[in-house]
């Protein structure tokens, strides 16, 4: 209700993508190579009433937000990719249809080829024109092409068609619009055998003054764009094999090194990082970047094409046709048109419906229940009608975190004070295929708060990292593929801590790791030699310095692994310290050991708190504090010193820190894998105090 009444929910017809099992509309971001993400069901197209949110309207910031936040790269990039900035411009085309009288007595030509006047002078100016009834305008990234647009392209669905269809091509038309709106939004972008036909009716292209022909094809969608595209078939991969299909010209505009206007176009060509415009008028000879503004400000003066910035990001459908789900607020007075529920009615509540499963209607269950689909309009009285469409669960999960600090309170929806204290999420750990769902999402209902003075923050997590995958028989870990394990078997045989450290020991957490029992036994003996280490500690004497050197080195590389998520790394460091720990089978002091127990509880928190109190504490491991780096004590005496021969590496020898160049010059000397490289007396020697000696002979 709150993005209704500030104009970012709104209703349309729209082509959308629909589960015939689910028997519900599904999100571009809910369909996985043509298929539902939750039933695997082929997914249809269909032309349906929906609720759609405008986060286009935040693509801009959703986009720059993404060079500040603390967030997993893998994740930034794909949004940065499914937001999709494209820095282009409208090129706007006048349509002429044969017989019509916007056509000016031309005749019709083979769809193949140009027609009527042929070649304009681009020097010429075109006449001002006030009536765009006759227009189609399309969006480009390469306005410098335009020379070499021979056809154009529509989308089946465009709302032109009709009228740009003549007589004999109106039947083959509407059998090609039938076919497409069986398939998916999403599978017609995929890389496909292209089909096509045409109209029959021609567009000008304003750069050549040349009539080309407009076809409709279902690899072009509404949704991108205008739904319509200037097909430069000598530079694209989708218009060249389209033109090859149908015999359309291909029109070389961009020579790459070693090429020229008459080089012949084996294939289209695409790399234009060198190319130079041909065949393009004035243009000739420019560099593809200088063409793309030179272009575009030469259309503007003609009145032709303005410079735009277009997004990959469209509205958000949130319309699901089920019984599930949260009841989309709204109320439908054929006098007062769409109204808000009053928030005094909030929430509406699901009406016990005996049958609750969809129908193929694309009409929610929820309309079948009279008594609560008739209500009054709250303005008016008169009688109306509830939505009966729900909203995506996705809806829901774009503002929990919100909701979580005020659980306790169901008066607001979030106490202002609470959540400047606990928001925004400080760490936020998930899975990176929500990389587009619900962290978009998210964000986006986020900043809407934000805009309407609700929050004080506008990006809802400070930071994220996204999680590997568990490997386990060369794929990754999931019910689907039946590879799962059941924990409560290795808690039975391993204990719950050896389970623990060993998940978090088996490979990067934002990577994930290979799961294999055999290995589950590294961890087990590691807090095996633990606990004797423990329970055989003395405290007599002294500790030994070299342990104790280790120790603190230990205590470093842990503190600083575990924040930044190296937990693998972490528990490899305490494995090695238990190595010189136990050396010899030592018995350890009790001062090499005691913060190696408060170094292991975030990973085996039971052991850790049992040899905690073995050693004699009364307080929880958990109270204790964490063990802080004496860095004197972390520091090595001594250093490995690289030795070169006439600049060239011959050797490394191990030197206390602060040796000088003779000591260093007498240890390399003495050195027999440096020592054969060196005959009498050096002429020269150049020492760096802890990195090299350099023995020039």
């Amino acid at each position: 209700m709150q993005l209704f009444k500030r104009g970012l929910a709104y209703r349309k017809k729209a082509a959308v993508n629909w589960c015939p099992a689910d028997k519900t509309v599904l999100a571009n971001e809910q369909v996985i190579a043509g298929a539902c993400e939750r039933c695997g069901s082929k997914v249809e197209q269909r032309f349906l009433e929906q609720w759609f949110f405008r986060i286009s309207n935040y693509a801009a910031r959703l986009l720059d937000n993404l060079d500040h936040i603390d967030w997993s790269e893998t994740t930034k990039t794909a949004q940065r990719n499914w937001v999709g900035r494209s820095d282009g411009a409208e090129i706007t085309f006048r349509i002429v249809i044969p017989g019509s009288v916007s056509d000016e007595g031309s005749s019709p030509g083979a769809p193949g080829a140009s027609h009527g006047a042929g070649e304009a002078d681009p020097s010429a100016p075109s006449a001002p024109r006030d009536d765009r009834r006759d227009d189609i305008v399309v969006f480009t990234t390469r306005p410098d092409t335009i020379f070499g647009a021979t056809y154009m392209v529509l989308a089946p669905e465009h709302p032109l068609v009709e009228r740009l269809a003549t007589p004999d091509r109106r039947e083959s038309i509407q059998a090609y619009r039938d076919a497409t709106a069986r398939q998916d939004i999403v599978t017609r972008k995929v890389a496909k055998e292209k089909t096509g036909v045409f109209t029959g009716s021609y567009a000008v292209n304003p750069a050549t003054g040349a009539e080309i022909p407009i076809w409709i094809a279902d690899y072009v969608l509404m949704e991108y764009g205008t739904g319509a595209i200037m097909a430069v078939p000598g530079h694209d991969e989708r218009d060249f094999e389209f033109a090859q299909i149908f015999e359309l010209p291909i029109v070389r505009v961009i020579a790459g090194p070693g090429q020229d206007a008459m080089t012949p176009l084996e294939a289209p060509y695409v790399d234009d990082d060198a190319g130079r415009l041909v065949n393009s008028g004035p243009f000739d000879g420019l560099f593809v970047a200088d063409a793309k503004r030179a272009v575009v400000q030469w259309l503007a003066g003609r009145e032709a094409a303005k410079a735009v910035v277009n997004y990959r990001l469209h509205d958000w459908c949130v319309s699901r046709q089920r019984y599930w789900g949260p009841p989309i607020p709204i109320i439908y007075c054929d006098v007062c048109g769409p109204r808000a529920v009053p928030e005094r009615d909030l929430p509406v509540v699901l009406p016990d419906v005996p049958d609750f499963r969809p129908d193929d209607t694309g009409v929610s269950p929820l309309a079948r229940h009279e008594q609560w689909y008739r209500v009054p309009c709250p303005d008016c009285g008169r009688e109306a009608r509830r939505e009966t469409d729900v909203s995506d669960t996705f809806l829901d999960s774009a503002w929990y975190f919100l909701r979580y600090p005020s659980a306790h309170r169901d008066d607001v929806p979030f106490d202002p004070v609470m959540t400047k204290r606990w928001l925004p999420v400080t760490s936020y750990i998930g899975g990176n295929e929500h990389a587009v769902l619900h962290l978009m999402y998210a964000r986006f209902i986020t900043m809407v708060l934000h805009d309407m003075g609700h929050l004080d923050f506008e990006e809802p997590f400070q930071r994220f990292r996204a999680h590997g995958h568990i490997i386990r028989e060369g794929a990754k870990m999931s019910k689907t593929k039946g590879n799962i394990v059941n924990p409560d078997q290795y808690y039975e045989q391993w204990g719950a801590d050896t389970f623990r450290t060993y998940l978090m020991y088996l490979g990067p957490f934002q990577e994930g790791g290979d799961f294999r029992d055999l290995s589950i036994s590294g961890p087990r003996s590691f807090l095996n030699r633990l606990w004797l280490a423990v329970t055989e500690a003395t405290t007599g004497g002294s500790p030994d310095p070299v342990v104790m050197r280790k120790l603190h080195q230990t205590i470093r590389k842990v503190s600083d692994d575990i924040p930044r998520l190296s937990y693998n790394t972490a528990v490899a460091a305490m494995m090695e310290y238990m190595n010189v720990v136990r050396k010899g089978e030592r018995a350890p002091h009790r001062a090499e050991v005691e913060p190696l127990v408060q170094l292991v509880s975030p990973f085996a928190p039971h052991i850790a708190e049992e040899l905690w109190e073995r050693l004699g504490h009364e307080r929880s491991i958990f109270d204790s504090g964490w063990p802080v780096c004496d860095e004197v004590l972390a520091r090595e005496d001594t250093i490995e010193l690289a030795v070169q021969v006439n600049g060239k590496l011959r050797g490394t020898i191990e030197v206390a820190r602060d040796i000088g160049q003779e000591g260093a010059l007498t240890m390399a000397l003495a050195d027999a894998q440096v020592a054969r490289f060196v005959a009498g007396t050096p002429r020269k020697v150049v020492f760096v105090p802890g990195r090299l000696i350099n023995i020039v002979v």
